[in-house]
């Protein structure tokens, strides 16, 4: 199948395949003799995965960890989850991190009367952070 055939089979962008191709991220396609790229169903497989893992916020670096791992059938499950692991810890740090923010607006947003006066405690507030 052509790139644009491979991305609509696989829900990533013709533009998103070809720069994870760049970056070695998946395997350099094939090329018919007039140089257009061709995919098969396994680059389907690899390409969805990849998708599956940038929607649980996988960085690329870890994404390659990943793909190594799926595709070495004499794995340890253990290397699997100690990045799944490592993952969680870092996105529950990101949700403490958001939730300190969220919380320190309501409070600031809380404090201004949002009138027509020029004293807004969010400025204030902010210009002490």
């Amino acid at each position: 199948m052509n790139i644009g055939e491979a991305a609509k089979a696989s829900g990533v962008t013709t533009k998103m395949i070809r720069h994870y191709e760049s970056i070695k991220l998946i395997g350099r396609s094939l090329r018919t003799e007039a140089g257009y790229r061709t995919y098969n169903e396994q680059d389907v497989s690899i390409l969805r995965f990849i998708k599956s893992a940038r929607s649980l916020g996988f960085s690329l670096e870890q994404i390659k960890l990943l793909l190594s791992l799926w595709q070495d059938h004499a794995r340890a499950s253990a290397d699997v989850k100690a990045l799944a692991t490592e993952h969680i810890q870092a996105l529950d740090a990101k949700i403490d991190e958001l939730t300190a923010m969220r919380n320190l607006l309501h409070t600031l947003a809380a404090s201004c009367q949002g009138d027509k006066r020029a004293d807004c405690p969010i400025l204030t507030g902010l210009s002490k952070q």
